[in-house]
Parts: structure tokens; C-alpha cells; sequence
């Protein structure tokens, strides 16, 4: 049985598939990274859940029921999900209201795409 830490690098390399072409620039990656860690928490998966759901913006305070946490808990998760730019904000009187930046969404998708994979 040959030692396989005499194997040639070219009988190594042959074994491996080789990489495709990054589909995303440095800049894409670095901001797409920012949205998963905007999504690194249970809640605000929920509240882009929730918003997914809603034909209509949702007001800050109908959140707190569902995800059975408090305003202002809710309020810091929504800031989050706004900074990242998944969220849109507006302000309608003394309350605001978010909904889902839709064209966030893509950006998302685009990381696991599988257009041109091997299938």
C-alpha cells in the first residue's frame, strides 16, 4: 500500500475538484456577511419571518406578543435588522413601523445560488 505522504502533487491535486470563479466581489462578501450577522440571533430571524408574512408594514409593538419580549428588546433587534439594511423604517406619528427591504433579499439568495453548479 503506497504512503500517502509520498504522493506526488500532481496525483493529489487530480483528485481534487477544482474551485469555480467567486461569483461575489470582496465588497459583496463583506457586505452579505453583515446581513447573516444581522441574522445571527433567533429573534430576528422571527422578525424577518414575521414581516415576510405581512402584506402591510408592522408596528414596533405588535412584535412584542409573538416574539415574548419587551419594546425596547424588540426595538434593539429591529435597529439591528435596519443598520444591515433588511429592514425598512417609518416613522407614522410617535410609532414605527418596518417592513422587509426587498431588495435586501437577493443579496442573500446570491450567496447559495447554484447556477452553474454541478448537478
Amino acid at each position: 500500500m503506497p504512503n500517502p505522504s509520498s504522493a506526488s502533487p500532481a496525483t493529489t491535486a487530480a483528485c481534487c475538484a477544482p474551485l469555480g470563479a467567486a461569483s461575489l466581489t470582496d465588497a459583496e462578501a463583506a457586505a452579505t456577511a453583515r446581513l447573516f450577522k444581522a441574522l445571527a440571533d433567533p429573534h430576528r430571524v422571527k422578525i424577518v419571518n414575521l414581516l415576510a408574512t405581512s402584506p402591510d408594514p408592522v408596528c414596533v409593538c405588535e412584535f412584542t406578543g409573538p416574539l415574548g419580549l419587551s419594546q425596547p428588546t424588540v426595538s434593539h433587534h429591529l435597529k439591528k435588522l435596519v443598520a444591515a439594511g433588511l429592514l425598512d423604517r417609518e416613522q407614522r406619528g410617535t410609532w414605527a413601523y418596518y417592513s422587509l427591504n426587498r431588495d435586501a433579499l437577493p443579496r442573500l439568495a446570491s450567496v447559495v445560488s447554484l447556477e452553474g453548479a454541478n448537478r
